[in-house]
């Protein structure tokens, strides 16, 4: 019986810190549909709640596994007293003002706001799942949505790689300021994730 050796990947290792299911799932989607550069090898990590991911972000930062690690993550309503908690945390971390900046994907108000994107030129306004359920049952039949991890990936199912190209296309339209209700800065790390150059990678880790 032979030995064999482990395979040696030579992808580029990401840890997305999700922070809780609808952020997984999502992202997990996104990864199954392969719209990203295959020479990522993206591993995600699903916090369980915004109050855990300050703790594990640097977890998985100092485990040294990953070439970056990465936040996505929505900012809920004003004041965004919790999604500031996480900023400074990540700021407080690395010593530098601006580190969460370079690390962390945002949806104003919230995720949906991403996701809705695939369908609809739409802004939410509201991270109420209950004020967005019309919304989401018109454009995936789930009813009552109430972000139930069946009702996440019922919806999932409704995440196209064709329907991708629309919600890029979107995103281009959106402020990139966190501070603003339905903005985000998703399309931008779309691009760095598309991207054949690695070099973002390094830019970020020089960054923090």
């Amino acid at each position: 019986m032979s030995n064999k050796l482990p395979k040696i990947s030579n992808k580029h290792k990401i840890c997305i810190i999700c922070e809780g299911n609808e952020e997984y799932e999502y992202l997990e989607r996104l990864k199954d549909l392969k719209v990203w550069n295959d020479q990522y090898d993206i591993f995600l990590v699903n916090a369980g709640g915004n109050g855990n991911i300050p703790a594990r972000y640097q977890d998985r930062f100092q485990n040294g596994a990953d070439e970056v690690v990465l936040v996505f993550c929505d900012t809920e309503k004003k004041p965004y007293e919790q999604y500031e908690d996480i900023k400074r945390k990540i700021n407080d971390f690395h010593g530098i003002d601006s580190a969460a900046d370079e690390v962390i994907m945002f949806g104003n108000p919230c995720t949906m706001q991403i996701i809705s994107k695939h369908w609809t030129d739409k802004n939410l306004k509201s991270p109420a799942k209950l004020v967005n359920a019309p919304l989401i049952k018109e454009y995936t039949g789930v009813e009552n949505y109430k972000g139930r991890t069946d009702q996440i990936r019922s919806v999932m199912e409704y995440i196209t790689a064709e329907n991708y190209v629309n919600m890029k296309q979107r995103m281009n339209g959106l402020e990139m300021d966190d501070a603003i209700i339905g903005s985000s800065n998703f399309g931008k790390f779309i691009e760095l994730l598309e991207s054949d150059d690695s070099k973002w990678i390094e830019d970020i880790n020089n960054n923090i």
